[in-house]
């Protein structure tokens, strides 16, 4: 394949695992919370969140893979799955690294949402916001994109929606208690699928 196709490629899907990412982050935030009022309906943002954050690690893997094979930079697979082995920008691409295995940890756990205590699925999902910090940091530092002013404002508005989203969230934490504030969820697919009719 040629290798401007490849760069073009990664560059891309680091973009856009970024905004699946945000876009997912800003989902579940709003689900948490009271800000839609009942519409759209918790189940529909459930499933929107989750197929976000998949659709997130199906592009994050076209990232990786398409940096691996394009000969522009050379990075192996040492440098895209350790944090500071690489010689190029290794600061900037550590976050990516970091991000991408906070993912997977959240990715992973809500695989497995039906068969973890309920504390320990939420205390799990806290993990999104130093993944979503971290990926940003990525995308501000990292890519050849990293001073197009587009990219920078995206990354501040949405910084910004998702700094207000989880205001809004901890505001409604102190007012309520934690059992009250959180919208209720639907049950897991599994545990569903086991819930008789």
């Amino acid at each position: 394949m040629h290798t401007t196709l490849l760069w073009y490629t990664a560059r891309a899907a680091g973009i856009v695992t970024w905004a699946l990412l945000a876009a997912s982050v800003l989902w579940g935030l709003a689900l948490s919370t009271r800000v839609f009022r009942g519409r759209p309906r918790p189940a529909w943002l459930l499933d929107l969140h989750r197929f976000l954050g998949g659709a997130a690690v199906v592009f994050l893997a076209v990232h990786i893979v398409t940096i691996v094979f394009d000969s522009y930079v050379h990075f192996g697979l040492v440098e895209v799955l350790v944090p500071l082995t690489g010689t190029w920008r290794p600061g900037a691409v550590a976050w990516g690294i970091v991000a991408m295995y906070l993912l997977v940890a959240v990715e992973l756990t809500s695989l497995a949402r039906a068969r973890l205590p309920k504390r320990l699925w939420d205390s799990s999902h806290y993990i999104a916001f130093p993944l979503f910090l971290f990926a940003s940091i990525h995308a501000l530092t990292a890519g050849t994109d990293r001073a197009a002013p587009a990219l920078r404002l995206a990354v501040f508005g949405v910084g910004a929606a998702v700094a207000l989203l989880t205001a809004v969230r901890a505001a409604e934490v102190a007012r309520h208690g934690p059992a009250r504030a959180r919208r209720p969820l639907p049950p897991a697919p599994a545990a569903a699928a086991r819930r008789p009719r």
